[in-house]
């Protein structure tokens, strides 16, 4: 497939739109003086991301739920770029302990990080709770990624100040926000396997995304440290990600449905590009609590827009990170 599928669609500002690869929108730029860590770096977009980094010269740790498969993806990405820097390291964001295990490690090992792309996520999986006693998707996408930044926060700042260099963090939402009303932060909502739709509980995690960079900017600016928070939408891209649609098994939405709709979907280069734009791009630079889509900023939900709503999901993600065997919802 080429690009020239992607040919009438509009290029923004930016000079890129959605035709753009990671490779292209980063071209030219040097990241070998950057530390980078991409959650989800195992496949899909999050693979992509972490080679074209790599490729750009950036140290990229890769997080993986077992040190076994995080080697695969490393010897694959060095086999492409053989002058990378890649650092594989045990992570399962749906558990709070994996997370402050991570999180210790990195900050004892590492002497700097100047961006952090949550990336990670899963969608649209059958009900559960995860270790800590939260629904699956929400403590995947949102409540893992919420410690980890927390955790590696005072890593940033302190690599801002002694580099000069402005730190970022990225979280990779989605367009499927829109189906959040916003009214979802409360633990037994999100718990109630009764009332569970598998979608809208993707949505909820994917608003929570949005609201968290927002909020994180906010602090950013208050406190006048060198950081921005930024989230965007990667557009549609058949990955792994789908595996828990209905009827999907081996790939058979995508077997029927591709030679209709691949004149409207991107391949995981141009997946990849948005998060690679906000990554690296020097114009991005004081840019903060923005929402993005195909390298250009775009307008989320008002409810994704709502400074107060962000605050309470702050507060309510404190909580749930608190969240122990003791206090672990029955």
């Amino acid at each position: 497939m080429g690009l020239w599928r992607w040919s009438w669609r509009r290029r923004g500002p930016s000079g890129f739109g959605s035709a753009s690869t990671a490779e292209e929108v980063t071209a030219g730029v040097d990241a070998s003086n950057l530390t980078v860590i991409v959650t989800g770096a195992t496949n899909g977009i999050g693979k992509e991301t972490a080679r074209v980094l790599a490729l750009r010269g950036a140290t990229v740790i890769i997080p993986a739920r077992s040190l076994e498969s995080g080697l695969k993806v490393k010897e694959s990405l060095a086999e492409q770029v053989p002058s990378s820097k890649l650092h594989v390291m045990e992570l399962d964001l749906s558990s709070l302990s994996s997370v402050r295990d991570f999180a210790e490690s990195f900050n004892s090992s590492h002497k700097h990080l100047n961006i952090l792309i949550n990336n990670a996520g899963i969608m649209a999986c059958p009900f559960q709770l995860s270790e800590d006693g939260i629904e699956l998707q929400f403590a995947t996408n949102h409540v893992g990624h919420f410690l980890l930044t927390n955790l590696l926060l005072d890593k940033m700042k302190s690599t801002a100040r002694e580099t000069g260099v402005q730190g970022r963090i990225i979280n990779v939402s989605s367009v499927s926000h829109k189906r959040s009303d916003g009214t979802c932060f409360e633990l037994n909502k999100l718990n109630d396997k009764a009332r569970y739709q598998r979608n809208t509980a993707y949505a909820h995690s994917k608003l929570a995304n949005v609201l968290h960079a927002n909020e994180l900017s906010r602090r950013f600016q208050e406190e006048g440290c060198n950081l921005t928070a930024n989230s965007l939408h990667p557009g549609v891209i058949f990955t792994s990600l789908y595996r828990y649609i209905p009827g999907n098994s081996n790939g058979a939405i995508v077997s029927v449905i591709s030679p209709v709709t691949n004149l409207f979907l991107k391949g995981v280069p141009q997946g990849a590009a948005t998060t690679c734009y906000l990554a690296l791009n020097p114009n991005l630079k004081d840019v903060s609590g923005k929402y993005f889509a195909d390298c250009k900023e775009a307008t989320p939900t008002a409810v994704a827009r709502d400074p107060e709503l962000a605050k309470r999901l702050w507060s309510f993600s404190e909580e749930l990170v608190g969240i122990n065997a003791d206090t672990r919802p029955k």
